[in-house]
């Protein structure tokens, strides 16, 4: 009988350790830590279900956690990706990496922001804009688009941050698919010629420009506001921002649930809790001042939206299909950098 108790205590506590892991759910999140964390801190306090968080840092972002997703496929841990942009996203739902769920608080995005077979739901959005020194560039002389990154007026002066991750890697894609290889290749190579300053990520760029390093750069809506709001000498410029030009590109965040993720339940209901209205004002309204894109919303967004500047038109499928012919000619130029 003592080695059957054994057993059986064995098994008792075997079950016990099992369950004790189903009430969390675990995100990976490429959104800034400092503004993702309070939002799943206050869906855990809310719903009672733990928050299992991964976070990846600034230089890797989306690819790293996207890596990590494409290297964990016979035995998926995480169950919601919360990604900073949507290419990634659609990289993994062309591996059918994906679940479907049509979470019924979607229907308040507008259709381009959702998938139609409901594997991503894209929300709260970015712009991608220039950050300018008021102190080393002249009101008469700000820059009004992004080939002005290539003007030799600032050679050695104007920054991006590495375009092989995160945002800026987005970005090259949607110019390879929007303008053609022939002439994204040549606005990339016109950047290495004028010795253009390659930081880690965006909010190092937004710094550099807030404190003199840099007298533009290309960055994200939620760093240069944070250099706005800290009172360093800086202006917002959303470039090619006229119907003649090639417009502002405009971002979502994007959440999508693992095909065969452990807690699926739970991961629906952190899905329907980031999609809710109420998110998008927090995002809105907090630190990385994000655009709502929920029509449900009725604040006044910090930074300008599609609604006040002509938004670059984006075939984002498109841009995914262009990602590694523009992921490989980068990473030859760019490479040293």
């Amino acid at each position: 009988m003592r080695p059957f108790a054994t057993v059986l205590l064995s098994l008792i506590g075997a079950l016990i350790g099992c369950s004790g892991g189903q009430d969390e759910v675990v995100v990976y999140s490429a959104l800034d830590r400092e503004f993702s964390e309070p939002i799943l801190n206050d869906f855990a306090e809310t719903t009672g279900v733990s928050v299992v968080a991964k976070y990846d840092i600034e230089s890797t972002k989306t690819v790293g956690l996207t890596q990590a997703i494409m290297a964990e496929t016979n035995r998926p841990r995480c169950d919601v990706f919360w990604n900073n942009e949507i290419l990634n996203t659609f990289r993994l739902e062309e591996k059918g990496l994906l679940a479907v769920y049509h979470s019924p608080i979607a229907e308040s995005y507008p259709e381009h922001f959702r998938s139609k077979n409901g594997t991503w739901h894209g929300f709260a959005g970015r712009a991608r804009v220039l950050l300018v020194n008021t102190k080393v560039v002249p009101e008469t002389e700000r820059p009004k688009s992004i080939y002005d990154l290539a003007d030799k007026k600032w050679k050695g002066k104007v920054g991006i941050a590495k375009p092989l991750f995160g945002t800026t890697a987005t970005h090259a894609a949607c110019l390879f698919a929007a303008l053609g290889d022939d002439k994204a290749k040549a606005f990339f190579q016109s950047l290495k010629d004028n010795e253009i300053q390659i930081r880690g990520g965006n909010k190092q760029v937004a710094v550099a420009v807030g404190n003199g390093q840099l007298a533009f750069g290309l960055t994200d809506t939620d760093d240069a506001i944070s250099e706005v709001e800290r009172g360093s000498p800086v202006v917002i410029v959303y470039p090619d921002r006229d119907q003649s030009e090639l417009g502002t590109l405009f971002i979502p965040n994007t959440l999508c649930i693992i095909k065969g993720a452990p807690h699926e339940a739970h991961a629906r209901r952190l899905v329907d809790y980031l999609l809710a209205p109420t998110v998008e004002e927090k995002l809105a309204l907090g630190p990385s001042a994000q655009i709502p894109l929920n029509a449900a919303v009725k604040i006044k967004p910090r930074v300008e939206t599609p609604r006040t500047v002509y938004a670059m038109p984006v075939d984002f499928a498109a841009a995914v299909n262009k990602w590694d012919t523009a992921a490989k000619y980068i990473r030859d130029q760019f490479a040293a950098e």
